[in-house]
């Protein structure tokens, strides 16, 4: 087990960044996942778009090329970061990436003072302070925004392991995620509920 990791919070660097060294990988987005992001987000004609916790890169170059926004990924990892940059297969401009732990950084250091579209894929579990990390997005998201959240809900597993089980998150934060939107749209797929906000 990496103890860098398994004590250093769940948001920072610190945590993240050794995962992403030794190789690890997380979950691909899916032609089902696309279609709901497709669905939901429509066509960005050029807008900014935010992809918090960007990790690969998988979420940001669909919305970039595929949807036709202007990307920015962001990622507190550095290894991540490198990665999705090198995983870019298209020639031409592609998105935008810039490491920094979207918790803490200075937001004036993103390449716009807002997003038309901010994501955040199997990222809002691990943000320790919830409501302030809530604060930052609202600050990068104008009227007529979306914030788009991919999250495990708790209970979904068959399983009993209570490390997996707790990958998901409890309906106090799915709660609080949702409140003071004007809309909230949900739709599910699998263990995940991805949620389409709006100021």
């Amino acid at each position: 087990m990496n103890t860098t990791a398994s004590t250093a919070s769940a948001a920072s660097a610190e945590y993240w960044e050794p995962l992403w060294v030794e190789g690890r990988r997380y979950r691909q987005l899916c032609e089902a996942e696309q279609r709901l992001m497709d669905q939901h987000l429509g066509p960005g004609h050029g807008r900014p778009a935010l992809d918090i916790g960007c990790g690969a890169g998988t979420v940001a170059r669909h919305l970039h090329h595929e949807l036709g926004y202007r990307t920015t990924g962001v990622d507190c990892s550095p290894s991540a970061i490198t990665l999705a940059a090198t995983l870019d297969p298209r020639s031409g401009p592609g998105p935008v990436w810039r490491c920094l732990d979207i918790t803490t950084a200075d937001l004036a250091a993103l390449p716009e003072a807002a997003f038309a579209l901010i994501t955040c894929r199997l990222v809002y579990r691990w943000m320790g302070n919830k409501p302030a990390f809530l604060d930052r997005v609202r600050k990068l998201l104008p009227p007529g925004g979306t914030f788009w959240v991919v999250t495990e809900i708790t209970g979904r597993r068959t399983t009993t392991d209570p490390a997996i089980q707790g990958l998901g998150i409890s309906p106090a934060d799915a709660e609080l995620l949702t409140e003071g939107w004007s809309v909230v749209r949900t739709a599910d797929l699998d263990v995940l509920r991805c949620y389409a906000l709006r100021p």
